[in-house]
């Protein structure tokens, strides 16, 4: 199923939702620079976002040496800056096809500020909840997987049964109808496993496509879901 669009009209211009787009087709296109050069490797495995190195650095820090702090907010960054790099054309294309389709009406909603706010906070948090799900991966977790979750469960919250015009391609043949958005939620989930299609080369340790466990995906839903029920303006 491809998502094209929805019938809500919309207020004032998704200026965020553009920008988030135009950033990250910026950063993959840099990254395609990379991986013609060599360098891609070594650019994901610096500012991906590696479980590992964080708990490893976050213990030595409380038993062993104070010092170690340092490392540990040296990294923290990747919590951010993880979520602007995509490891293979299908993962940047299916994350930026939902935030064009839900994020545009949800920024319409609740306002450019709190959009941003949502899209970086929920990345941000359902980044931790894969280092606690999974302190000793040691690949990088990569993708605005967590943060495009987090917008689909605000627009459920707000509109689950508005009617999403989609696109399902059947071998050779489009056929264009229209679909619940709630169904998008099963969909969500689905469409992960597909994310390894048109990787690129990364090495030396591989990425993470998927860049979030189903739990963690599960909890941005629910972050995106309560921030629109709770901040939705008033009528």
């Amino acid at each position: 199923m491809i998502p094209i669009s929805d019938s809500i009209r919309l207020r004032h211009q998704p200026i965020i939702s553009y920008w988030l787009i135009g950033i990250n087709i910026g950063i993959f296109l840099w990254q395609l620079k990379l991986e013609v050069s060599g360098e891609l490797g070594g650019f994901i495995n610096s500012w991906g976002l590696i479980p590992a190195q964080i708990t490893s650095a976050f213990t030595n820090a409380i038993d062993v040496n104070p010092a170690a702090w340092v490392v540990v907010f040296w990294r923290l960054p990747a919590l951010f800056l993880g979520m602007f790099i995509h490891g293979s054309f299908s993962q940047i294309l299916g994350n930026l096809l939902f935030l064009w389709v839900f994020g545009k009406t949800v920024e319409n909603v609740i306002g450019h500020g709190r959009f941003l706010g949502l899209y970086v906070v929920a990345g941000m948090l359902t980044g931790i909840a894969q280092i606690i799900l999974e302190p000793s991966l040691r690949i990088p977790l990569i993708g605005a997987n967590g943060a495009i979750a987090a917008i689909l469960g605000a627009y459920l919250c707000k509109y689950p049964q508005v009617k999403i015009d989609t696109i399902l391609p059947l071998l050779i043949v489009y056929i264009p109808i229209q679909i619940p958005a709630y169904l998008y939620l099963f969909w969500w989930f689905i469409q992960q496993l597909f994310y390894g299609i048109g990787s690129l080369n990364i090495p030396p340790s591989g990425v993470n496509s998927a860049s979030l466990a189903p739990w963690a995906q599960l909890l941005a839903l629910l972050i995106g879901a309560a921030f629109m029920r709770f901040n939705q303006p008033s009528r």
